[in-house]
């Protein structure tokens, strides 16, 4: 059961590498918005796993997203954030109910689950956008480009999630 957990997880970060570099990064809604889906992959890995896989394969998809893109480890310092801060967006979108065994996510409501993916979405685009771009008299710039990124992100990933989604995630 672990290891299909595993290869499941290991497959979907196969297929969002894939589906980023090769559809979503050739997205430019109104020159500057380009959907990272890629954190998905945040998103349905499950809870029980080993935690230091984790950390490794979200470097891994950081690694090759940036190796495609041509983006100088923005994506992997991104991916590597997310992994660290997601068992405390975690905590604080399902409460303490994460850590039991139970759990799982058929018991969390619509809008934890989708306040959970659009935190994961922001703290990745906050990191990959300030460091993008690295000035604050371009705050706004910043400002602008992650909360319209944010957005387009969020729908594609609600889209996405709903396609593909199995009853083991988180």
């Amino acid at each position: 059961m672990q290891n299909n957990l595993i290869l499941l997880s290991i497959i979907r970060l196969i297929l969002l590498v894939f589906a980023q570099v090769l559809i979503f990064n050739h997205l430019n809604f109104y020159g500057y918005i380009n959907p990272l889906v890629y954190v998905l992959f945040f998103y349905w890995y499950p809870i029980r796993e080993n935690k230091s896989l984790f950390i490794l394969l979200s470097f891994i998809l950081g690694l090759f997203i940036d190796i495609f893109s041509d983006t100088t480890a923005l994506h992997a310092m991104a991916a590597i954030t997310v992994a660290f801060s997601r068992p405390l967006l975690m905590r604080f979108c399902f409460g303490v109910n994460f850590e039991f065994q139970g759990f799982t996510y058929k018991n969390t409501t619509k809008v934890q689950r989708a306040t959970f993916l659009l935190l994961l979405i922001l703290i990745q685009h906050i990191v990959y956008f300030s460091f993008e771009i690295l000035s604050f008299s371009h705050l706004l710039l910043i400002l602008k480009k992650i909360l319209f990124t944010a957005i387009v992100t969020f729908l594609f990933s609600i889209l996405l999630s709903s396609l593909f989604a199995t009853d083991q995630d988180i």
